[in-house]
């Protein structure tokens, strides 16, 4: 049984009738009848019987119908729970990020929604492959992941929105002989010791193009994918790296060069299933994103 076949079964208890019953609900009797042939073959007892050329409920179709009010009540009173959450614009909204776009983005987000009636946030740092942002957003309402300009586009599953084009600098010691240069071309980088993320993360394909174009294997010596770390150790003369241009910490003893000849520059998007912004809170939080990324483009 339904809630649709229990209504019906309501509405012919108190009209009397299965043509009063098509009429009231807007649909024809043979449709109402059908959906009443359904609802007997759940039962094991009739719920109809003929009262001269009238349909009318038997005992056991009218304890039926009384039980089908308290169905539609408690349905009911769930709808306007789901309404009243949905609408509401202090649910808990969780926000995961990779870490460079936790620290630029979350201080900028708690900061907006900070006082009473606004979103609370629970924030994660989920820093993973390319390839598995998107199963994150089973666990978060918002994921912060990026891809290349060129990469592959995130799957169907996920509603994607672009929050920052950011360009991706060549990163160097401050006395370092190429510091000096305001543009660098692949085959000047690609003589040098290289501080790389591990493999499957969306930089290693602009590497990755780098020895390519410059026609010649990188000699990477480091692997770490915190960029506060990276800058720490191209600081300390251990390799040059690519840093985006936006939402890695400035170092004093770094500086970051433009690289020509390649193209360098990712997104950072923001994924979620399409059935999450049903809540305003969600929408919320989703618009002071857009509106925090709006203040760190330079």
């Amino acid at each position: 049984m339904d809630e649709r076949q229990l209504r019906i079964l309501r509405e012919l208890g108190e009209l009397g009738s299965v043509t009063a019953v098509a009429d009231a609900l807007q649909v024809t009797p043979s449709a109402i009848s059908q959906q009443l042939r359904l609802l007997q073959r759940a039962i094991p007892v009739p719920l109809t019987e003929r009262s001269g050329r009238r349909v009318v409920l038997t005992e056991a179709g009218q304890a039926l119908a009384g039980a089908a009010i308290e169905v539609e009540s408690a349905l009911a009173r769930a709808r306007h729970t789901i309404t009243d959450f949905a609408g509401r614009e202090d649910g808990e909204v969780s926000v995961a990020a990779f870490h460079s776009a936790a620290a630029t983005l979350f201080p900028l987000l708690l900061r907006a929604l900070s006082g009473p009636d606004r979103p609370r946030l629970r924030l994660g740092d989920e820093d993973v492959a390319q390839d598995r942002f998107p199963a994150l957003t089973r666990d978060y309402d918002l994921v912060l992941a990026h891809r290349l300009d060129h990469g592959p586009p995130w799957p169907r599953t996920v509603t994607a929105a672009t929050l920052l084009r950011e360009p991706l600098d060549v990163a160097l010691p401050t006395g370092h002989p190429l510091a000096g240069r305001p543009l660098l071309t692949p085959r000047e980088v690609a003589e040098e010791p290289w501080i790389t993320v591990h493999d499957g993360f969306p930089l290693m394909a602009t590497v990755e193009a780098v020895a390519c174009v410059a026609n010649r294997r990188l000699d990477i010596v480091h692997r770490v994918n915190e960029f506060s770390v990276v800058a720490e150790i191209v600081a300390a003369g251990g390799g040059i790296a690519l840093l985006p241009r936006w939402t890695a910490r400035a170092h004093p003893g770094v500086v970051l060069r433009p690289l020509s000849g390649v193209h360098t520059r990712r997104r950072i998007d923001v994924l979620h299933r399409p059935e999450r912004t049903a809540r305003k809170a969600v929408r919320t939080v989703l618009a002071a994103l857009h509106r925090a990324a709006a203040t760190i483009r330079v």
